[in-house]
Parts: structure tokens; sequence; C-alpha cells
């Protein structure tokens, strides 16, 4: 009896169920922000950051000795188009699946409109929070904050946005207003504040500034991340922006003091982090239902955002100059751009038309590509995504296509700094050298 006495102590101390001694585990907060409708990388280059498969990575080993909470300042999205709202639902998916706890109304949020933010709630689940947006009638958009507990430790986040972006939907109160009366009103059930608000960095260090009642203020979109600084006693300021390239990790002291200051640290999600599988097939489930929508550039930001403001003339395709420009026509077949399309096959991408519109002839044009089911040869990157549409040049050669002098002006629409960091135009043109010099 005295044995099993024994192994009975020894079993409940081993769970934990008497062990009065045994310290929690650490605390930390993760918050992204900015995401901007890059749910992943495009790929184009090899030392890319950012991408929900790497940001589920970085928590997940965080978990693994850690109580972690995620949050998300907003600006998950980037427009209102039909291609936006199905990548908006896609990110808000995954985090759901990394089990983010709080999401901000950023500017693309209150842009969606109060209807769309409240059917994803109920569609996806999403955790939104704003303490300081209404519809026109002055109903709340979604609760005003949210209070985590881990062991001692209660923690509550507050939701707030820049009166910058209210729009003809919603309506933005004064985010500091907004901020102490929710702190008034939840007096006593909590032992820390973190403010989450969506708001250029100017107006979001003047928060920071008049809000010494907090711990911790996070922001976005800041253009480039806000280091850690404490801006007013303990007052924590930093930000996480970006694209989701870089995240913010707040560190709580072990001990529970209103001494003692959260700690904080910028992680840029970069090529250290490997891919999370679930995150990636989230990702592969949003380009399956781009595939079945097979989505026109009219359902795409990219014709209103003037990426593929068409020339006056009509896509001829690319086979129609091989008769005249027989060796201008075999270098481009050895080219890389003679397998644009192909390239993006691997990862699934040639469904997704930010990737689509670099690689293919005429995104958006007329005659040019309308979507990867309705144009398969307008696929690839053909003579006129350089020269131009050319239907009158191939009737009438004295015409020229409306970028016959000035084809390299094209060149940075595609390879810009994000997607193609290191390009180098003298370097690159010897690859596809043709044609006279003078006229590139």
């Amino acid at each position: 009896m005295r044995l099993f006495l024994y192994f009975v102590v020894l079993t409940a101390i081993a769970v934990g169920g008497c062990d009065k001694t045994r310290p929690e585990r650490p605390v930390t907060v993760v918050v992204s922000g900015d995401t901007a409708g890059w749910i992943v990388p495009c790929g184009c280059a090899s030392n890319q950051s950012g991408g929900l498969p790497r940001r589920a990575a970085f928590i997940d080993r965080r978990r693994e000795t850690e109580t972690v909470f995620v949050a998300d300042v907003g600006g998950a999205g980037s427009g209102t188009t039909v291609y936006d709202r199905l990548k908006l639902e896609a990110i808000l998916r995954g985090e759901s699946e990394m089990g983010v706890c709080v999401h901000n109304i950023g500017k693309a949020e209150a842009e969606s409109g109060p209807e769309i933010i409240r059917l994803l709630s109920e569609k996806l689940q999403t955790p939104w929070i704003s303490a300081n947006t209404t519809d026109t009638t002055g109903k709340p958009l979604v609760s005003a904050s949210k209070t985590m507990t881990a062991g001692k430790r209660r923690i509550i986040f507050i939701g707030v946005l820049s009166q910058d972006y209210q729009n003809e939907n919603i309506r933005v109160a004064s985010p500091r207003q907004a901020v102490l009366r929710i702190l008034k009103e939840q007096a006593g059930s909590f032992d820390y504040a973190v403010v989450l608000a969506y708001m250029p960095e100017d107006e979001l260090r003047k928060l920071a500034q008049d809000l010494p009642e907090v711990d911790a203020v996070v922001g976005g979109p800041t253009g480039q991340p806000v280091p850690p600084v404490y801006a007013q006693g303990h007052t924590l300021l930093t930000s996480a922006t970006r694209q989701g390239k870089f995240i913010v990790v707040l560190t709580f002291p072990e001990k529970d003091s209103r001494d003692v200051r959260l700690e904080g640290e910028i992680v840029e999600l970069d090529e250290r982090f490997a891919d999370e599988p679930g995150q990636i097939d989230n990702v592969q489930r949003f380009y399956a239902e781009l595939k079945h929508r097979d989505l026109t550039p009219e359902e795409t930001p990219f014709v209103e955002s003037g990426f593929a403001v068409a020339p006056l003339d009509v896509v001829a395709g690319t086979q129609a100059c091989q008769s005249c420009h027989e060796e201008e026509y075999r270098i481009w077949k050895e080219s890389r751009h003679a397998a644009a399309w192909e390239s993006l096959v691997p990862r699934g991408a040639q469904y997704d038309p930010d990737c689509q519109r670099c690689h293919v002839t005429g995104y958006g044009w007329s005659g040019g590509f309308e979507s990867a089911g309705r144009s398969t040869e307008r696929r690839n990157v053909g003579c006129e995504s350089c020269h131009g549409a050319s239907s009158r040049h191939c009737v009438k050669t004295e015409i020229q296509t409306s970028q016959a002098t000035r084809a390299s002006q094209g060149c940075l629409v595609c390879h810009d700094k994000e997607n193609s960091p290191m390009f180098d135009y003298d370097q690159y043109w010897t690859k596809i050298r043709h044609g006279d010099d003078d006229l590139k």
C-alpha cells in the first residue's frame, strides 16, 4: 500500500499536478502586418523574404518552448477586385490555420466594407478587432478588443485604425480616445495592454507617446520596420510591415511586475525558415481556386493600376514576327522569355494573375493574354511584350510598333527591385541581343 501511494505522488509531480515550483512557459506575442496580398513571395528571385509558410514555420518553432499568441496589425489584402478578395480569403484562412488570435482592421480591410468584413467573420471565423471603426449607422464593425490568458498573464489586444483611412462605408473615430475608453471599460481584467495600430509612422509615434498607459504599440504600414524603442515610460513602440517580410516578437517578463518592461525584436522571414507544409497546402488551394475561376485581367487590379495600359494597336502574336524577323525569332526562341510560362508551372503559379502579367504577352491588351484557359497562344514573354502590339506593322511594315525604338523602357515593368533584384540592363541585354542596338 505504501509503495502504491509513493507511485501516485511521483506520477502527480510528473504531470505537474503537485509541482508548485515548476516555472511557467515563457510568453511571447508574434505580430505580423501589412501583408498587402503577399501570401508568398513571387519566387522569381532566390533571396526573397516573407510568405505565410515561413511565418507559420517560425511560429511553430517558437511554440515548441513558449506560449505564443499571434496577432496581425492589418493590411492583409491589396484591393477590392475579385482577385484581391480571393487572395484575402486565402491569407485569412492561412492565418486561422496558424492560430492567429486577433486581426486588426487595416486600410485594405476597411476598403472591403462592412458587409465583406462580417461575411468573412462568419465564413472563416476571422478574429477581427477594431476599437474605433463603425459602419455609417454607428454600429461597431467587430469587437473592440480581445483578452488572451497564459498562466497568470492576461494580455488585452486593442485594435485601431488611422482616421486617414476612413471611407464612404466606414467611419473612424480618434484612435487614442478609443484605446483609453477600452482601458477604462476593461480595467482590472488584464495585466498587459498591446495596441495594434494601422497608421503611418508619424501618427504611430505620436500615438505611442500619448499612451503611457499601455505596454506596447505595434504598427504598420511604416515603409520599413520600426526597431523597438521605448516611446514613453515603459511603452514599447515598433512595427511589422513590408509585405509580411518582417514580424515583431514581443517578449513578456518572466516575473509579473510593472517595473519590468516588455522587450521587442524585429525578425526577417528569410531563407533561414523552411516552409510549413500546411501553409503550402493553403497556397495550392488558392491556386486551384484561381484555376477554376480562370480570371481575366478585368477581374484583377492590374489593369486599373496601369500595369496593363494597352497600346492603340492589337497584339498579333509572336508567330506573326517569325517570317520577317527569322534571326530575331530564333534568338527569342532560345531565350528564357520563350519559357516564361513554364517557369511558373512547378509551383502552380501559372494560374495566379499576379504572376501571369509578367509571364505572358499583352496582358490586358487588345488581342493579348486574356486568361490561362482562353488564350494559350499568348503564354510566355513574346516580341510584343517589349516592342508593343504589332497588327498594323504586320499589314504594313513601314508602320512601326508602339515601342519599336524604346523597347528597353519596358524591362523594369517586370524586372523591378522586388521581383528581379539582380537586374542589370547591360548584362541582361547580352542574353537576348538582337536587331539594331540603337533601337533597343
